[in-house]
């Protein structure tokens, strides 16, 4: 399989005291200089229909897991944008109508030390969670591709989950087991997180309060349950899942594990209820399938996969109804399209993508004006 970007390898803190950026929607003036479908440069691919418009938001290095504020007003995300002075993936903060080119930098507000994943705003608009190795080593921990000629994806056992302001100041630590804990996400409710942790041995889905009481296990099957998103109405959770069978594949599975590894190249869609019961595959289509995320409507997932590529690549977006039923393309690149995030209000959607990169490797982040 081909490698994937670096900051994409981990589905995964410098405190920067910069002015906080004041909060705004996205404008009409900001809207006039999009994209159109009608323009001969569009970024928008023939068949992506449900892209009415869309526009570039950063240019240069790996971008990835942007995150909506919960009114819409803001977006958290990684980095590892070398020209940011970067070596491993930190967070940053952006309005929802900004672009960052010409190495413009936006807001620090991870601590610049280890590595971090996942950030996800809070209810209140002015803090969010992530995971972050800091506490273990202020350094950025090695990033192993390959194990035995096969892609991998490290687990590091020392992320923890913390919660910061929007200056980057971290007010709280949410998770001290020893053991993975990250890839944090939070219920558009306000009351509950999921996560995936080792806690048990293997990696599996918890949920707790916001306050980070009140733990519970979500999966007990063998196999790596990740990137976990609730429904818009927090009844619902839809995530990714390995699910080894064979005694060939569960003993590779566990060896991985206990070196903090995993093999993502086969993964399908699992969703269930909020408490884990009603649990079903939702996808059997081979390959990687893999961030999904609930439309706003509750009732289809859109989600990346490369299950019609013949060497891995490319990954695209695809849509299905969350019984499993009217399977849909969503977008036609030769590349790289991941991460797809509706904002609240459902009129865009943030994802990542390797498109109008002058054929380098940089993945970066795009909003689409979405239409049904």
């Amino acid at each position: 399989m081909k490698p994937i970007p670096t900051l994409l390898l981990v589905l995964l803190i410098f405190s920067c005291k910069e002015t906080r950026i004041k909060e705004l929607p996205i404008t009409e003036e900001h809207k006039s200089n999009i994209h159109k479908t009608s323009h001969k440069d569009s970024l928008i691919f023939p068949g992506e229909k449900h892209f009415k418009s869309l526009w570039q938001v950063t240019f240069g290095g790996d971008n990835a897991e942007a995150y909506w504020s919960f009114d819409d007003a803001q977006l958290i995300f990684q980095s590892n944008n070398k020209k940011w002075g970067l070596e491993c993936d930190q967070m940053f903060l952006m309005n929802a109508d900004d672009t960052f080119k010409n190495d413009r930098k936006p807001p620090m507000v991870s601590t610049g030390m280890g590595r971090t994943t996942c950030a996800y705003f809070l209810p209140d608009n002015k803090s969010f969670i992530y995971g972050s190795t800091h506490l273990a080593n202020k350094d950025c921990p090695e990033v192993p591709l390959r194990k035995n000629g096969r892609y991998v994806w490290p687990v590091y056992d020392s992320f923890d989950i913390f919660v910061a302001d929007l200056e980057g100041t971290i007010i709280g630590q949410l998770t001290n087991e020893p053991g993975y804990d990250a890839e944090a996400t939070v219920s558009p409710k306000g009351d509950k997180i999921v996560f995936t942790s080792t806690r048990s041995g293997d990696l599996e889905l918890y949920t707790m309060n916001i306050d980070g009481s009140n733990v519970q296990q979500i999966t007990d099957e063998l196999g790596y349950d990740g990137g976990a998103f609730f429904s818009p109405d927090g009844t619902k959770l839809i995530f990714r899942s390995s699910r080894p069978k064979t005694e060939e594949e569960i003993s590779k599975y566990k060896g991985l594990l206990a070196e903090g590894l995993v093999e993502p190249t086969n993964m399908e869609l699992y969703i269930c209820d909020a408490d884990g019961s009603h649990m079903k595959q939702l996808t059997n289509l081979g390959n990687a399938n893999w961030s999904p995320f609930f439309t706003p409507d509750g009732k289809k997932i859109l989600f990346s996969s490369n299950f019609e590529a013949e060497r891995g690549f490319p990954f695209n977006l695809y849509m299905i109804d969350i019984d499993g039923k009217n399977l849909e393309r969503i977008t036609h690149s030769e590349t790289f399209d991941a991460f797809p995030v509706f904002s609240n209000d459902g009129k865009y959607l943030v994802f990542s993508s390797n498109r109008n990169n002058g054929g380098g490797r940089d993945t970066n982040l795009f909003v689409a004006e979405w239409q049904h």
